[in-house]
């Protein structure tokens, strides 16, 4: 019997859960706190072993330090939560995997990746690594779900009339973000929670995961310039530029070096989640760009670090803009990996020509899609995915806009599809 919490709310990574259980001796769910990962995996755990339970004095997590065997020997699937407290289950795990076909024993979840130098073997073959985000506005109730990735695929998307958001609503969605302990709270409330949550994070977390100290002023100062530079292509001297110029004092700058270990930690916590460029797959003449695009996980933490509100999103329509598309972005992620694509975002140096999202498949086809939270910004966006369409030799399957303040779905006479974020899942 399945150990499903009362109210939880299904999950888009539910059934490519329940498929890897098929194939893999174990799973390992990665994510960020509070994302969910515990709920989802005891949805599909017949046992659990908690190594964080302060409950009974980590009880568990002491026992699995003596001998990992002594907390392995439950009901298959068996959920280990946040493993990388002991990491020698992971290693325990990989050999119990090795020792007959059985298949689904193991679902491990961990909110942070342990030093590789305590993880002697891979994996890979056995246990199968997958990514877990917070939730999507399908996934939370906020968008109707009333087109999909696929439909725009397929070519299936029907012409209709949605309901529009406003524009306030769509503030209040940024800032309290996709933590499922806050989605059905105010924006108000959600943010005291998202602020302690990066109080946690400078405080405790930066420092814990690798038992190497790291200055929290300095990282804060990082944490204020990705959230400012938040869905902009900004290289790692920028950064360092940037914490230079608003540094109160000589103590407070830093080396590349030392940005490069601080984001190093800030991935491993899953705090950031670049969106890679999208190279060489469509053979375009000209030179592409290789920097990702910064991304939060969640748009409310760059929000709790700006201390902003949704009053504030308003009266800045240009910062509103950017985190918008840091939304959508999220959403496009999520959808995406739940049905076996990938996100990009695709730059030419030498035209500066820019696509916001490039979602593909892995047979190569793919989809092109401006990010515009106004509909008066809509000719803009067609004309650049034409220009993008004339210059590329592959060309893409669709073209869509995604507009916030929207209230239908079309299909224009250029064939551009557009729809407002809250119509659309994976």
């Amino acid at each position: 019997m399945k150990l499903t919490k009362s109210g939880y709310k299904k999950r888009l990574i539910d059934p490519i859960i329940e498929e890897n259980l098929k194939i893999f001796g174990a799973i390992s769910i990665e994510g960020p706190k509070w994302c969910g990962k515990t709920w989802t995996a005891l949805n599909h755990a017949n046992s659990v072993t908690y190594l964080n339970n302060t409950a009974d004095n980590f009880r568990e997590k002491h026992l699995a330090e003596m001998d990992v065997n002594l907390v392995m020997n439950k009901e298959t699937p068996q959920l280990i939560d946040e493993w990388q407290e002991v990491p020698a289950i992971w290693d325990a795990v990989r050999f119990k995997c090795d020792q007959d076909a059985e298949k689904g024993k193991y679902i491990l979840t961990g909110s942070a990746t342990p030093v590789s130098d305590k993880i002697h073997h891979s994996g890979a073959g056995r246990i199968c690594k997958m990514k877990m985000y917070t939730m999507s506005l399908y996934e939370s109730g906020d968008s109707s779900g009333e087109v999909s990735l696929k439909d725009l695929f397929e070519g299936k998307v029907q012409n209709k009339i949605v309901e529009k958001t406003e524009l306030k609503r769509l503030a209040e969605l940024i800032v309290r973000g996709g933590w499922p302990e806050t989605i059905n709270s105010s924006a108000q409330l959600a943010r005291k929670v998202t602020q302690s949550y990066i109080e946690a994070l400078l405080d405790k977390d930066i420092n814990q995961i690798d038992g190497v100290r790291r200055d929290k002023n300095k990282m804060e100062m990082l944490l204020r310039s990705l959230a400012r530079n938040e869905s902009t292509i900004s290289s790692n001297s920028i950064l360092v530029k940037d914490i230079s110029e608003n540094a109160t004092n000589e103590d407070l700058e830093v080396s590349r070096n030392t940005v490069s270990d601080y984001l190093d930690v800030l991935n491993k916590l899953h705090i950031i989640e670049n969106q890679k460029s999208y190279m060489y797959k469509i053979r375009s003449k000209t030179n592409v760009g290789k920097f990702s695009k910064r991304h939060f996980t969640d748009t409310s933490l760059a929000c709790a670090i700006l201390n902003i509100t949704p009053d504030k999103l308003m009266n800045d329509l240009s910062t509103f803009g950017l985190y918008f598309e840091a939304l959508c972005e999220r959403d496009l992620r999520i959808y995406a990996e739940s049905i076996e694509a990938k996100l990009y975002h695709y730059r030419e140096n030498t035209t500066g020509l820019e696509v916001d999202s490039i979602i593909e498949f892995a047979d190569g086809e793919y989809g092109a899609i401006e990010i515009k939270l106004g509909a008066n910004q809509e000719e803009e966006a067609a004309e650049n995915l034409k220009k993008f369409y004339n210059s590329v030799d592959v060309k893409p399957k669709f073209m869509c806009i995604i507009c916030g303040l929207y209230n239908a779905i079309v299909k224009r006479p250029d064939g551009i599809y557009v729809l407002p974020i809250t119509a659309l899942k994976n």
